[in-house]
This record gives structure tokens, C-alpha cells and sequence, in this order.
């Protein structure tokens, strides 16, 4: 099975960047995106009713802000939308599918905004989303996570750490939660089959970042653990434009 996720930026306006083109050609069995920054009803059919894709969104009571989506070409046993965190979920970060072997995590993290004046926000939502994940790993054991975390874990995963050190998205708490995620009995699946430097999702359209390749890796894939065995391939599409992130897939037998 492959399972794509992608922050996409705002699904209208990809939507006029060949997004449905793409995810023709590339036919994942499972796409998650994230940043719709659309409720449906803002959408057109072709966008709510891709062929062969069922679809579910997840939007925030702010218009144009954060949402993100499922297209799978599989029906899943139940849907949800809540993280158990009021603030949060008004802000559409969330959604939780169940399938008859595995239960799917999409996930837009909060950022730590201007000034990391929200950085306490985005830790409380890890903390909400973490209780979460392990209340229903107990129940369904297999466990699979994509979004936009907000946060690169490690020096390797952006390129300029020593000058990052004091921002939001490599701040030492952000970073100290990943681990603390990690160590519960999750992988990084990139970073478990590549352990080399030079590997980003995000690139800063203001500096033009990505003609330099001066990126973060800030989305990710993660797995449960007693999933390892069943992981194929962890990868990173650098090459697929139309977003200031690009999209992130693994190929897992579930």
C-alpha cells in the first residue's frame, strides 16, 4: 500500500497547479493532505469527488485557515475529526481513520507563530495528540502518522541548525517532544531507512529557499513499531512543485 501526505498550501489554489493531474498519475492508494485552508463547500466537485477516492475533510471555523483531507481509495470503518482539545479543534488539524488493519493519523501540528508567540499552544496540542494516539493504539494496535509537524527534529534534518536554534520549529522543547514521542514506541520512517544529511519537505518562499535547497524536514511519517517489519520504503518527492513543502509517501503492508 502506498500513502502519500502533503502539505499542500491551500488546495485552491494547487488545485489550479495540476493537483489533480498529479494525484492521477501518481494514483497512491492513500493521499493526506494538509493547510487546505477551504471548507467543502468552497470546493467544486472535482475536488470533492476525485474517481476512484472517497474523501473527508476536517476545516476550521476560521475561513481560509490550516484543515486537511483524505482521499483513500479504500472505505474506512469510521471517521473522526477531534483531538480532545477544544481550542484545537476548532482549528481542523485532525483526522483519524480506521481501516480493518491499521488506524490512520492526519495531522496539520500547529506552528509555533511569529515571535514563537504560540509555542505553548503547539506543545499543548503534542500533548493532546500524543494521549490520543496511545489511548488508540490499545484498542487497534497498528498506528500510522503523516503531517506537518512543524518541528525537524535534529541537526541533520534542516539545513542551517546553528542559526535555527532560537526559532520555532528547532526549539529545544519542540525538539525534546519529538523524542519523547519517538521513545512511546513510534519510528521515524525516513530517518529509519536514511540516515543521511540533505533530505527536506520545506522550503521559505520569501527567501527562495528551495532554488538553494536551504530546507527543513518538517513532515513526516511515523509508524507504531510492531509496524516495522511491514515498512517497504520511506520517501521524500522533492522534484513535485506547487507548495512550499513537497509531498512525503511510504509504501507499508497493511
Amino acid at each position: 500500500m502506498r500513502i502519500i501526505g502533503w502539505n499542500v498550501n491551500g488546495i485552491r489554489a494547487i488545485s489550479k497547479k495540476g493537483f489533480l493531474e498529479w494525484l492521477k498519475t501518481e494514483s497512491p492508494d492513500i493521499l493526506c493532505i494538509q493547510e487546505t485552508k477551504a471548507h467543502p463547500e468552497q470546493l467544486g466537485d472535482e475536488l470533492l469527488n476525485v474517481p476512484g477516492y472517497h474523501s473527508y475533510f476536517s476545516s476550521a471555523e476560521k475561513k481560509g485557515y490550516s484543515g486537511v483531507a483524505v482521499y483513500s481509495k479504500l472505505e474506512p470503518k469510521s471517521v473522526e475529526h477531534l483531538i480532545g482539545l477544544d481550542k484545537v479543534d476548532q482549528e481542523g488539524r485532525t483526522l483519524i481513520l480506521e481501516f480493518d488493519n491499521f488506524t490512520l493519523f492526519n495531522i496539520y501540528y500547529p506552528n509555533g507563530g511569529a515571535g514563537n508567540k504560540r509555542v505553548g499552544f503547539k506543545l499543548q496540542y503534542y500533548e493532546a495528540f500524543l494521549k490520543k494516539v496511545e489511548k488508540l493504539r490499545k484498542i487497534r494496535h497498528n498506528i500510522v502518522i503523516t503531517g506537518d509537524v512543524n518541528t525537524a527534529h535534529e541537526a541533520i534534518d534542516l539545513a542551517r541548525p546553528k542559526e535555527n536554534e532560537k526559532a520555532t520549529g528547532f526549539l529545544p522543547e519542540e525538539r525534546a517532544w519529538v523524542t519523547k514521542f519517538l521513545a512511546h514506541g513510534y519510528i521515524d520512517t525516513f530517518r529509519h531507512l536514511n540516515k543521511e544529511p540533505g533530505h527536506y519537505t520545506w522550503w521559505d518562499y520569501k527567501t527562495r529557499a528551495r532554488e538553494r535547497d536551504i530546507g527543513w524536514r518538517i513532515d513526516y511519517f511515523f509508524i507504531s513499531d510492531n509496524l516495522a517489519p511491514a515498512l517497504q520504503s520511506a520517501f521524500i518527492k522533492k522534484d513535485i512543485f506547487g507548495s512550499d513543502h513537497c509531498p512525503i509517501g511510504i509504501d507499508i503492508d497493511v
